[in-house]
């Protein structure tokens, strides 16, 4: 198949030599990637694996040029057999100059969550960090939440997100200890004699506000001297990066973030590709310019 397109490029668009070779050059190393497949049979999720296995060592451009090329080979396919379906007609390619979102190293994540645990407020805090960390909602969905979004007997929640979308994500261990803690220990005292479905309380009762919970990061930032512009967001970029770093499927990261398309969620591994280059450049001997 891949014969056959080269030849169509050469004698039909009568590319020249070098462009014909960039071209086999990428088309061979995707054949090889999938040397246990049909191409004729791949999924987008597939393309996707592919695009982030190759963003490990590439460049941007270098990533967005190899899915013009896979794309062009799979029109040309579809030329040829009307029945088959292009994987990459909905991927988009990866812009250069896109501003990379702020994350927390995994190091800076644990600093942020050893929190001391003084006070019923302590015990909150401790609760919303982990969740938001180990689920990567939103703040608007975090503070949102209601005890009828709690399934913990089979760890997940329930999350209202953007345009009233319900999805279902999964809860760790650890922030289901905290959790747990918060509300079977810590809740009602916060409560005030009053009554709420929301999980989390603020010091009068009601339901906590984002900026409320935004001030808490930041004082605890600034004590633990993360020296970063450290939102709720952060840490919801955090979960990505640090999923996408250990080998998640960027798909189901796009499900759990709530994005409804998957070039929102594709940022991440660009931010993955950057920290391995900059650790390439600091760890390795070899790496600096003479």
């Amino acid at each position: 198949m891949i014969d056959k397109y080269l030849d169509y490029l050469k004698y039909e668009k009568k590319l020249s030599t070098n462009t014909l070779k960039s071209y086999q050059n990428d088309l061979q190393i995707f054949a090889n990637f999938f040397a246990h497949q049909n191409l004729k049979k791949l999924t987008p999720n597939d393309i996707h694996q592919f695009i982030f296995q190759e963003s490990k060592n590439k460049s941007v451009a270098t990533v967005a040029h190899n899915i013009t090329v896979i794309n062009s080979f799979y029109t040309f396919l579809k030329d040829e057999d009307a029945s088959l379906i292009n994987p990459c007609e909905n991927i988009i390619s990866p812009k250069k100059g896109v501003k990379l979102p702020n994350f927390l190293t995994e190091e800076e994540v644990d600093c942020l969550l050893d929190i001391p645990l003084n006070d019923a407020y302590c015990y909150r805090n401790k609760a919303m960090l982990e969740l938001l960390y180990a689920t990567g909602i939103r703040v608007s969905e975090l503070i949102n939440l209601k005890f009828i979004n709690l399934d913990l007997e089979n760890d997940f929640i329930r999350v209202v997100g953007k345009g009233n979308k319900e999805r279902l994500v999964p809860i760790g261990d650890v922030a289901k200890k905290w959790l747990i803690k918060y509300i079977n220990e810590y809740r009602q005292e916060l409560l005030k004699n009053k009554n709420s479905d929301y999980l989390f309380i603020n010091n009068q009762g009601n339901v906590i506000s984002r900026v409320g919970f935004f001030k808490i990061i930041k004082k605890l930032c600034a004590e633990k001297k993360i020296n970063k512009n450290v939102s709720p967001h952060v840490l919801r970029h955090s979960f990505a990066t640090h999923l996408l770093a250990h080998g998640a499927d960027l798909r189901v990261i796009q499900e759990m973030l709530g994005h409804s398309d998957i070039s929102t969620t594709q940022i991440y591994a660009h931010l993955v590709n950057e920290k391995l280059k900059k650790d390439y450049e600091e760890f390795h001997p070899r790496s600096h310019k003479y």
